[in-house]
């Protein structure tokens, strides 16, 4: 069975990597929501001490993996 490739999303105005804040800018929610997103399992948070990024190349597959075809 042959899949077709996940459409190219084009992301010049999204960071490599995003804080909570971006996030949130990104998504179109609320930080709070932004954070409580960050602390959910399965998201790819990365933690860096405190400090909680996600790259922007998982942020795209996260939303693929969770947008309905």
């Amino acid at each position: 069975m042959k899949m077709n490739p996940q459409p190219k999303i084009e992301t010049p105005d999204i960071p490599v990597m995003l804080n909570a804040n971006e996030v949130a800018h990104t998504l179109r929610i609320s930080r709070s929501n932004a954070y409580a997103l960050m602390h959910t399992e399965g998201f790819p948070t990365l933690y860096i001490g405190r400090r909680m990024l996600v790259s922007q190349a998982k942020l795209i597959e996260w939303i693929n993996r969770h947008t309905n075809p």
